[in-house]
């Protein structure tokens, strides 16, 4: 075979090809019914927005300042879905992901180097995701937390087997899961009578004190900083791609149609899973002065002392376990999408499920030996500065490509959409490197 079409198989290979296509949509004149169809990549990017790396600062923003943040939280929200509505558009008009669509816009050395950013960003993602679970296990069953590092990594094999049935099975799963930490929640947001009038008003009104405040303006900037997760949109441009929807431009608008509105439910759904988690540290730990609280082992410990109910402290851990395994399940899949799509590495799944969840684990393993407990705070820590560093890399080649004609046809940018996507990217990326700063200089 000629290099030429060496090169030519290579490019016109589908993104995640053992699930491409491979989940039937109904045809019905019910709008609904062709809907039920398309419903489920939203939901596993939504998990992404609810992991373990976001519940310190939602916590620590909840227990020091009340119910003032929930306008970020609202924010971030609002940047994601707009975010995420690119990223899935970007894969149904060109039908390769952005991974794949890096490698052949740009030379060899800039691809590699997003691959490596890509591949750290994932990397990182598993660290908080991997340390949230360790630490929920840790919780529930005592079990220590090197040997809770360990069982995460089983994971994998869950991965396998699911996917082995069908990619719906993979689907179900992360919704039950998202259903028990919504449920979960709901149920701590009861016992904690929160005022909601504060609530509603904190959501749509920014407080001056945002900005004015330097200790809020920097928990501000994490929670913004760190809701938009880079491996988020390499993968949703591929799963958005499992659903057999006709490649017309009309099946194309219809999908591009639907896996938007999939993917405002589930961000949304996750907007009020991170307000939930702010709103009872304020109506929990801010209402009793408990001000310091920011661990999410701390959280845990007085919980059900201060609510006085009894094992409101479990439902906080159980729904930490199901983000961590939520997590953890999405992750996996963004490495398969970034490896193949970057440098096109044909291995076992297997083989390369167990190399990206080695990267999270290994380090993980190395820092709980010598450090224990204290170690995997400044892990959840370091998980966070590093996706804001990565950030801007996954972010500016989604806005160049989704605005250029060449490569998206009808499905072009508008130009106050694009102007808007690159407001949205600049402000992302600014906040996540004066987030950087910040932690370099150790505030």
């Amino acid at each position: 075979m000629s290099t030429e079409a060496v090169t030519r198989t290579v490019l016109t290979e589908p993104s995640l090809p053992e699930v491409n296509s491979s989940v039937g949509i109904s045809h019905s004149p019910y709008y609904w019914r062709r809907l039920l169809g398309f419903l489920g990549p939203g939901f596993l990017i939504s998990v992404g927005y609810m992991d373990p790396g976001n519940w310190a600062t939602d916590i620590a923003g909840g227990a020091r300042f009340g119910y003032t943040l929930l306008f970020v939280i609202m924010l971030s929200n609002l940047m994601a879905i707009l975010l995420q509505s690119l990223s899935l558009k970007l894969g149904v008009a060109t039908e390769r992901d952005l991974a794949q669509l890096c490698r052949e816009s740009y030379g060899r050395r800039t691809s590699f180097a997003l691959w490596v950013m890509a591949e750290v960003a994932i990397a990182a993602c598993d660290l908080a995701e991997v340390v949230g679970s360790a630490i929920a296990l840790n919780l529930l069953f005592h079990i220590p937390l090197l040997y809770g590092v360990l069982i995460t990594g089983l994971d994998v094999l869950l991965i396998l087997m699911l996917q082995r049935w069908g990619f719906r099975y993979i689907e179900a799963l992360v919704i039950a899961l998202i259903g028990t930490i919504i449920a979960l929640f709901g149920a701590q947001m009861f016992l904690s009578r929160p005022d909601y009038w504060p609530i509603l008003r904190n959501l749509v009104v920014p407080s001056p004190a945002i900005v004015t405040n330097g200790a809020m303006l920097y928990i501000a900037i994490g929670i913004l900083g760190a809701t938009v997760m880079p491996h988020n949109l390499y993968l949703h441009s591929s799963i958005v791609q499992s659903r057999n929807y006709k490649r017309t431009p009309e099946g194309k608008r219809e999908a591009v149609h639907m896996a938007n509105v999939d993917s405002a439910l589930a961000l949304m759904i996750a907007l009020f899973v991170n307000a939930a988690i702010l709103i009872v540290a304020a109506a929990v730990f801010f209402r009793s002065g408990h001000f310091e609280v920011a661990a999410i082992q701390d959280a845990y410990k007085l919980l059900s002392p201060l609510l006085g109910v009894t094992g409101a402290s479990t439902l906080f851990a159980i729904a930490l376990l199901a983000s961590g395994q939520n997590s953890s399940i999405t992750g996996t899949l963004a490495g398969q999408v970034v490896m193949e799509g970057f440098i096109h590495i044909r291995l076992s799944p297997w083989l390369r499920r167990l190399i990206t969840r080695s990267l999270a684990i290994i380090p993980t393993i190395i820092v709980v030996a010598f450090m224990g407990e204290q170690g995997t705070e400044k892990l959840l820590i370091l998980s966070q500065v590093i996706l804001s560093f990565q950030l801007i890399f996954a972010v500016v080649p989604l806005v160049m490509f989704t605005g250029d004609r060449k490569k998206m046809g009808e499905f072009t940018n508008a130009r106050w959409l694009q102007a808007l996507a690159w407001l949205t990217a600049a402000v992302i990326a600014g906040l996540n490197v004066w987030l950087l700063v910040q932690a370099a200089m150790g505030r």
